[in-house]
């Protein structure tokens, strides 16, 4: 009899801790998340970082579709992926409020726009070079004459002017843009996190990515400014989908490459 009471026991336990990782979040924080009633993805494409689409099935998959996806699950709402061209754009539709949440490199300059969590994990930031590209390695990216592309709007176009005193820096209106760019060696190498450029690598047969890094970027969820009183709930969400592999399984999902060392961290 004892025997059967601690087994009862032991799955109203197990029934209570489910009921506890699938409730709804308060009333407080889905209101500020989502004050449409649905949460508002913002992706920009052909980044495993943001969104990426299977050229067969359509599915998509991307550590900020994933991440707000699962975000919308546990608020007990449904969500609309919004997809833009570049990251400018998401943190545009951020700051104005047409969309509700991304996942994006957080940044001073960007911290003044939108609110961000602790990282969900971090990247390195490097080179792409195509095949014959002047540049080997990361002391050969600023020399004179040295054409190095950056997406525009990105952390890399504000960041790298300060870095390379002798090169000169090419703006790419989209990830699309960039791969012709280097295809036709209208540049000599490309800079952004490793996780995008080994997905442009693959689009231009003959280049690398380079060993070592210029920069690490700490990926984060960003929220528009004003909604501070979802913050306690999604940092906690962070701290959660560190630990129970939700993260490592949505880098796994996408594909992503380029993570940081974990002593980084």
């Amino acid at each position: 009899m004892r025997a059967i009471r601690c087994l009862a026991i032991a799955w109203v336990a197990l029934l209570l801790a489910a009921c506890a990782t699938t409730q709804s979040a308060p009333t407080a924080v889905r209101e500020a998340l989502a004050p449409s009633g649905k949460l508002r993805i913002g992706v920009y494409a052909d980044s495993p970082i943001s969104l990426l689409r299977d050229r067969a099935t359509g599915e998509a998959r991307g550590v900020a579709h994933d991440t707000g996806r699962e975000v919308a699950r546990r608020l007990g709402v449904p969500f609309e992926v919004i997809e833009f061209p570049r990251v400018a754009e998401v943190l545009a539709a951020l700051k104005t409020g047409a969309v509700d949440i991304t996942v994006t490199n957080a940044t001073a300059v960007r911290a003044k726009d939108v609110d961000f969590t602790p990282p969900l994990l971090l990247l390195e930031l490097g080179y792409l070079a195509p095949p014959g590209s002047p540049v080997s390695s990361i002391a050969d990216a600023d020399r004179p004459g040295v054409r190095i592309g950056v997406t525009q709007g990105s952390t890399s176009s504000s960041t790298l002017p300060r870095q390379l005193k002798n090169a000169t820096i090419v703006p790419a209106p989209s990830m699309k843009s960039a791969i012709e760019m280097l295809a036709s060696h209208r540049v000599d190498a490309f800079a952004t996190n490793k996780a995008n450029l080994f997905e442009m690598a693959d689009g231009v047969p003959g280049s690398r990515v380079l060993a070592g890094n210029w920069g690490v970027e700490h990926l984060a969820i960003a929220i528009p400014k004003g909604r501070i009183q979802s913050m306690g709930w999604l940092v906690a969400f962070v701290d959660e989908a560190r630990r129970d592999g939700f993260v490592t399984r949505a880098v796994e999902r996408a594909g992503l490459r380029g993570t940081a060392p974990a002593e980084a961290r």
